[in-house]
């Protein structure tokens, strides 16, 4: 049981001053012997919720793995990794996932982590090269299951929890309500925690209708996003092709966008996120896979290339902005001839499209920053005290110039300001970081 000196100490580190009341029913519920199953919208703040109430059931003297938690995607379950990590506990956590490398995780599981997360299927093919023993979990957490599920892991987490002979609690977590539970988890007379969105938790979210007269409505995707003043947005597409083709017909009218979606190559999904995030790009067009679970930030701006065909998705979509009290606008673009679903609200205000200048509409400024590839990352002993060290210092940067830095395990990426590019690349060309060349250049 953790007290609650250190369980202040785990909230500083998180930088929460207080638990909100999910949180407080989470942690209630988890510490005791029953199942737990609990539905919170996104955004609410749940991966502490469970994360936090763990710590108690962990015993420090155990060396194999007590607690496993299985995500959707890999995104998802790296978040749930730096949240732990930020924790500071003291507890190895370990993470797995489809596009890492297995030699990677097979020696980093050689010293098992108390924690370990990963997407159901790298977990299952680790379970079958036996590369971890399951006799020590006693733990099973399920993130966003109806996700995977709905992904196609149902095989895939089937198998694995008929081999969690030892399981003592199991943890189901959703943002999502009415999702029926699939008979292999066997829950255990659960603690049900439910808690939707309050009316006020959306009290920031506007939403607004922008009609299109052409069936193909990119031109007045183009317009909207030359009316938003260079703010970033999500622009959400309902098929991976759809993304693709919307994210070209927009450089083609000179607007820069990067796509993602579950098709792609993880590395590459993994590098748009990197500069989404990091402000080297301001557009997203993604799939209803950047709904949820992502490590992104807060969104001024969501909009709906198409919609959903289902509410909730609708809903986790729109979540994306006006969070924690913030405000926010979503806005749905409808064709002349799109009937709209059911779901969608009739009496939505519209947004007119201000009228074009002599010279047509103005093109969003290009983003603040540039994104750069650095060829090493933790597993070089590189941090990003060195990378910062090294740019300011060789490259004559200015604290100013450097924006987000994210160190992987073999490569690392740093933002820097547009206009300071090139002059840095020439001066650090030569240049050693810890007495050994890197290759440094803008990222791809």
């Amino acid at each position: 049981m953790i007290t609650p000196q250190q369980q202040t100490q785990f909230l500083t580190n998180l930088g929460i001053s207080a638990l909100n009341p999910m949180q407080e029913a989470a942690q209630k519920a988890i510490r005791q012997d029953n199942d737990t199953f609990l539905i919170a919208p996104t955004g609410s703040g749940k991966t502490v919720g469970f994360l936090l109430p763990l710590l108690s059931l962990l015993k420090p003297d155990q060396t194999t793995v007590q607690c496993l938690i299985l995500a959707p995607s890999r995104e998802l379950a790296m978040q749930i990794e730096q949240v732990w990590k930020k924790m500071g506990t003291g507890y190895k956590v370990n993470v797995c996932y489809g596009g890492h490398p297995v030699e990677i995780e097979v020696k980093n599981l050689s010293n098992p982590p108390a924690v370990l997360i990963g997407t159901p299927g790298r977990i299952a093919d680790h379970i079958t090269r036996r590369t971890f023993s399951l006799d020590g979990i006693h733990t099973l957490i399920l993130d966003e299951f109806d996700k995977s599920l709905a992904l196609g892991f149902h095989d895939e987490m089937d198998f694995i929890v008929g081999g969690l002979r030892n399981l003592r609690k199991r943890v189901l977590v959703s943002a999502t309500s009415g999702i029926s539970i699939p008979d292999f988890i066997r829950l255990n007379a659960p603690t049900k925690l439910t808690f939707t969105a309050e009316p006020d938790d959306q009290a920031g979210l506007t939403t607004k209708v922008v009609y299109s007269v052409s069936k193909d409505k990119v031109d007045t995707l183009f317009q909207l996003l030359c009316s938003l003043d260079s703010e970033a947005a999500l622009i959400f597409c309902n098929h991976r092709d759809a993304a693709e083709r919307t994210s070209e017909l927009l450089a083609e009218r000179g607007i820069r966008s990067l796509v993602y979606h579950g098709g792609m190559e993880q590395a590459d999904r993994e590098r748009a996120l990197i500069q989404f995030r990091n402000g080297s790009t301001r557009y997203l067009v993604t799939t209803d896979l950047a709904a949820r679970g992502l490590d992104i930030p807060e969104m001024k701006y969501v909009i709906h290339y198409h919609l959903p065909l289902q509410e909730h998705e609708f809903t986790h979509r729109n979540g994306r902005t006006a969070r924690m009290h913030a405000s926010g606008t979503a806005y749905v673009i409808l064709s002349s001839e799109e009937t709209p679903p059911a779901y969608l609200d009739a009496s939505l205000d519209e947004f007119v499209l201000p009228a074009d200048g002599p010279a047509g509409p103005t093109l969003p400024a290009p983003p603040e920053y540039v994104t750069l590839y650095v060829s090493g990352g933790k597993k070089n002993k590189l941090n990003k005290v060195d990378i910062v060290g090294f740019l300011s210092q060789k490259g004559q940067l200015d604290k100013g110039d450097l924006g987000l830095i994210e160190v992987k395990d073999f490569i690392s990426f740093a933002a820097v300001k547009q206009a300071k590019v090139q002059a840095l690349l020439a001066r650090i060309s030569q240049e050693k970081m810890k007495g050994k060349k890197y290759k440094i250049e803008v990222a791809r």
